[in-house]
């Protein structure tokens, strides 16, 4: 009669060993997937979230302001992207009104800031009331480096044919100038040729 506790005594310890034993794994098994999600998902989201507040600030540094006047839906002032056509700064004045003489807005031409974009009636009697013509009424002798032609440039003091293409070349990768100092970022045009040429262009 005493050699059967004796078995029982050594099967039961045993079993219950393996059961601890299973039971510890399955337990560091699920804490160690509870702590490495939440660290990859937070991993992954930080560069998007940095990307996105990049892209908000290049934006706002990009707008400038147009003055839309004349025959439009709603004339006023507006922002509008540095990058943007004169096709889209009428579109955020409403369009033109049906009495428009479209034919006269160049809607291609890129906008730059403080530009005056004049939209003339039909049959008005001054029809030349046009952007070109509001951007150069201050001064018609002076050459605007935005719209001068190859030509144009090389009729400047100390502008040959090679800087002129220069000048062409970073109005075209740059957009618009924005100020006549800004030629000084052309290489071959230094204080000199600016100072020689500062009284016969201009930029609005």
């Amino acid at each position: 009669m005493n050699s059967l506790p004796k078995k029982f005594l050594i099967i039961i310890p045993s079993g219950l060993l393996v059961a601890v034993f299973l039971l510890l794994s399955q337990m560091k098994s699920d804490e160690e997937d509870i702590t490495e999600t939440p660290f990859t998902d937070i991993q992954a989201d930080q560069p998007e979230s940095s990307s996105s507040s990049l892209n908000e600030k290049e934006q706002l540094h990009q707008m400038i302001m147009v003055d839309i006047k004349g025959s439009v839906v709603k004339p006023g002032v507006y922002e509008i992207a540095q990058d943007a056509r004169v096709n889209d700064a009428i579109q955020l004045a409403g369009g033109f009104t049906k009495d428009a003489d479209e034919s006269q807005i160049n809607l291609a031409q890129k906008v730059q800031d403080e530009m005056v974009i004049a939209v003339p009636l039909k049959n008005e009697d001054n029809n030349q009331t046009t952007v070109q013509a509001a951007m150069n009424e201050t001064s018609e002798e002076k050459i605007h480096i935005n719209q001068a032609t190859q030509e144009e440039l090389e009729s400047l003091s100390g502008i040959g044919p090679s800087k002129a293409n220069a000048i062409l070349q970073y109005r075209e990768e740059n957009g618009m100038f924005q100020s006549v100092e800004e030629l000084l970022e052309i290489p071959g045009i230094g204080e000199k040729t600016l100072e020689n040429i500062r009284e016969s262009i201009q930029v609005p």
